[in-house]
């Protein structure tokens, strides 16, 4: 385990390092530089939010949800939707008959994906409600 404690050390680490100089970058650096793969800075972090995403998307059977700081799983909860409607709004129309397969393997299309979100957000906070109401 200490080695894990020593990973989510460096992870803090990385975070309070660069968060600040991330921040104090001017647009044009971050949108016109760009390195050998034709990555840009904004694209970089990018990559390193959809790392983050999928490895949090490998790991989730393991969650303990139960445990994390409410300010934070709330936070996460606002960011990862906010960036969902940047994904949303860029979405190549082209693409909307590209599909996943569930974990049935129905094939579920992007333009499906799409539409039927907010209902599942409303579903699941529906559920939230209620158990508030009637404890």
């Amino acid at each position: 385990m200490n080695t894990f404690n020593q990973i989510t050390d460096e992870i803090l680490a990385i975070l309070g390092r660069e968060e600040a100089f991330l921040r104090a970058l001017p647009e044009d650096v971050i949108t016109t530089r760009f390195n050998h793969q034709g990555r840009s800075i904004k694209m970089l972090l990018g990559h390193l939010i959809d790392s983050a995403s999928n490895n949090h998307q490998r790991m989730v059977h393991l969650q303990d949800y139960q445990h994390e700081d409410w300010d934070t799983l709330l936070s996460l909860w606002k960011y990862c939707n906010l960036h969902i409607i940047q994904v949303i709004k860029s979405a190549d129309p082209t693409k909307m008959d590209n599909y996943w397969l569930d974990y049935e393997g129905n094939q579920v299309t992007l333009r499906d994906m799409i539409i039927g979100y907010t209902g599942h957000l409303d579903l699941h906070i529906g559920h939230i409600h209620k158990l508030v109401e009637n404890p």
